[in-house]
């Protein structure tokens, strides 16, 4: 692997591994936390109807992506708290019409050159250092965000109710999640693509919830995984010229099983110990 970190794009892949690590450990801890994946997911795919969009328009995908997501995000959200029994079928309708949107605005996209592929299953061999920059300021904004309102976050996401009474603004923080996830995921895309970012999103934070006690021990477990696992997952596809955003998965996904079998072999030693 250090051989290939003579190579410009090794570095800015990367780079761009560990920092979007890092907005995926904190954000995906509060998902994780707060139950929305299923949602996550919906964004992550919707988030394909903006890339057509920029792409038809004439305009950076990236740009075209973000502010899709978020608007997608908003309008799910919005639905999840006003009709919770029917959010999973609207938020499923988005997601379908979203990605449908995506694919007939490319189509329609005269003498396009961008292979859709790259966004589906990623393409971080191919981040550029503006890229790497963008998700360091989107990095520090999380961060800070966090650190402003750690308090509540915590409060939102083991008891929402209680949260409400003592006087946290739940709502206006369920809608500040939401877009940072957008925002997160959209460069979540850029390594590992849209069909598997749930993957990076959610598998390091439900592996730290295990070995941690509280949020942000969480969070900076699972940053800390992600990493982990994108610097693996990037040495086993340039060792073995695999598809990198499939390989880091693929690595999180073994490091998940391992980890399920563990818990379960120890819990099976407790109780017989208890006996």
């Amino acid at each position: 692997m250090w051989d290939a970190l003579q190579f410009e794009f090794m570095r800015n892949a990367l780079l761009a591994g560990v920092l979007v690590s890092i907005s995926c450990g904190i954000i995906g801890s509060l998902v994780v936390a707060n139950r929305l994946v299923f949602l996550s997911g919906g964004i992550a795919h919707a988030a394909f109807g903006g890339i057509g969009l920029a792409l038809y328009l004439g305009f950076s995908p990236t740009l075209g992506a973000a502010l899709f997501s978020v608007a997608v995000s908003m309008i799910m959200g919005g639905v999840s708290l006003k009709s919770k029994h029917r959010a999973d079928t609207i938020i499923g309708v988005l997601w379908a019409v979203g990605m449908a949107l995506g694919i007939i605005l490319i189509d329609l996209t005269p003498g396009y050159n961008v292979d859709p592929m790259s966004y589906l299953f990623g393409s971080i061999l191919s981040v550029s250092k503006a890229d790497s920059w963008f998700t360091a300021a989107l990095d520090v904004v999380i961060f800070l965000i966090i650190l402003a309102f750690y308090r509540e976050f915590l409060a939102m996401s083991y008891d929402e109710e209680f949260a409400f009474v003592v006087g946290v603004p739940v709502r206006f923080l369920y809608f500040l999640l939401l877009c940072m996830t957008a925002l997160s995921i959209v460069m979540i895309i850029r390594v590992v693509g849209l069909i598997l970012v749930i993957a990076l999103l959610t598998i390091p934070p439900y592996i730290a919830e295990k070995y941690t006690n509280s949020l942000w021990k969480m969070m900076v477990l699972s940053s800390l995984l992600g990493i982990l696992f994108t610097f693996v997952g990037l040495w086993l596809s340039y060792s073995y010229d695999f598809t990198s955003g499939a390989t880091i998965i693929l690595v999180a996904g073994v490091a998940f099983f391992l980890t399920q079998i563990i818990h379960s072999i120890n819990g099976r030693t407790l109780q017989a110990h208890r006996r």
